[in-house]
């Protein structure tokens, strides 16, 4: 069901030789992937991935030269070993080990098998990545011989910039999540629901291929102020705005990340409404036409749209974010929460961010989403969401 076009095998060993090639540069010997995203960039593999989002019992030991082993939720081995990523399936030693009251008992055979391999093919260093485990299991590696690092923000970092195989993928991904807000758009009426619209927007990502979204950010009316209320059954009013985040994992497992926000009619936006629209979509543009590749994140944080005084209590969390299995490195934070949430590094080609804006006044009525996904190029900046803006609320009062 995927596009042909796209190159599945170019997609897994592209990635994989970045990943490797960040452990020799590191010295590792090998890592242990609980994550289901880590595994999945590192192998392409992808089983019961919400189930292993919050059950961290399936587990990768990928040495830095060397075979792949997978340790695997019993009688679910033939998922994963069609993939020529991976040379071996185990038994996963943790598996049903918190529910059943167990992890100190198998915290010592997870630990003598990791360890064992990592003696073996680690190519003489015993220097092992972790990106999520318990504690039990972090001390029992410790007391076999590993130097355990927690390595989740290097493998990120790795992510951070995309091969030609995962913008494809992005694309794509963007196109279903257009899709879905389109199918949104279309269905706004006096007296549908939140969650109506909501289940519209999911059945389409799955109908264009993608796979689930990560949040529930679609509401209407008051609502919308302030950001990050749930989607509800709350029945939508002539005049009022409704706004939404996509947050959608599609093809490949890539992530389209782009907000709009739209008004129910019948008659035309308020004053109000328009002012606020047009803020946010000044606030978006802005953005987008600073950034340069080799910028500065701190460089982007200072030359940002400012923010007037009045929205800035409930100003969104970041300038703009990363993009690509997830919402991923840099973290642009603004000028203002950089001592709290920046961190230095430099905007270079290959990354995809998410340049994000949110205006609502504290106590006011109603606020406008809007968020846009561009890819750095080594000239500038590429578009890679094109949902159109809504033309009511930008058009100039004569």
């Amino acid at each position: 069901t995927e596009p042909s076009f796209i190159d599945a095998d170019a997609l897994r060993k592209g990635r994989l030789a970045k990943l490797r090639g960040w452990m020799r540069k590191a010295g590792y010997g090998g890592v242990v992937l609980f994550d289901p995203y880590n595994q999945r960039y590192a192998t392409g593999s992808r089983n019961m991935f919400g189930y292993f989002l919050r059950n961290s019992t399936r587990y990768f030991f990928i040495p830095t030269d060397g075979p792949i082993v997978l340790f695997e939720y019993p009688q679910s081995y033939h998922v994963s070993m069609v993939l020529d990523t991976i040379d071996e399936a185990r038994p996963s030693k943790l598996v049903w080990s918190s529910v059943s009251g167990r992890d100190d008992e198998t915290a010592g055979p997870f630990a003598d098998e990791i360890a064992e391999l990592l003696k073996k093919h680690g190519g003489g260093s015993m220097k092992l990545g972790l990106d999520r485990c318990s504690h039990l299991q972090a001390l029992a590696l410790e007391k076999r011989g590993c130097e355990v690092r927690d390595c989740q923000g290097e493998i990120l970092a790795v992510r951070a910039v995309k091969t030609p195989e995962e913008v494809k993928c992005l694309q794509v991904s963007m196109a279903g999540a257009e899709a879905a807000v389109y199918a949104v758009r279309e269905a706004i009426k006096p007296g549908v629901s939140e969650n109506d619209l909501f289940a519209i927007m999911y059945g389409e990502v799955i109908r264009q291929g993608g796979e689930f979204i990560e949040t529930r950010l679609l509401t209407s009316g008051q609502r919308t102020n302030p950001w990050f209320n749930e989607a509800s059954g709350r029945k939508i009013r002539p005049g009022e705005l409704l706004a939404l985040d996509t947050d959608t994992i599609g093809c490949y497992g890539y992530y389209s990340d782009f907000s709009r926000t739209f008004r129910c009619g019948p008659g035309k936006p308020t004053p109000y409404q328009k002012s606020l629209y047009r803020m946010a979509h000044d606030q978006v543009q802005h953005n987008i036409s600073i950034v340069k590749p080799g910028m500065a994140f701190r460089e982007i944080a200072e030359q940002a749209w400012k923010i007037p005084d009045r929205f800035v209590d409930q100003r969104y969390t970041s300038v703009m974010h990363g993009v690509g299995m997830h919402g991923e490195t840099p973290f642009i934070a603004h000028a203002m929460d950089y001592e709290t949430y920046g961190r230095d590094g430099h905007i270079v080609p290959g990354m995809v961010v998410s340049v994000e804006s949110y205006i609502g006044e504290k106590g006011g009525r109603e606020g406008v989403k809007l968020e846009d996904e561009i890819l750095i190029t080594e000239t500038g900046t590429e578009l890679l969401s094109r949902f159109p803006y809504e033309d009511e609320f930008l058009e100039t009062q004569v």
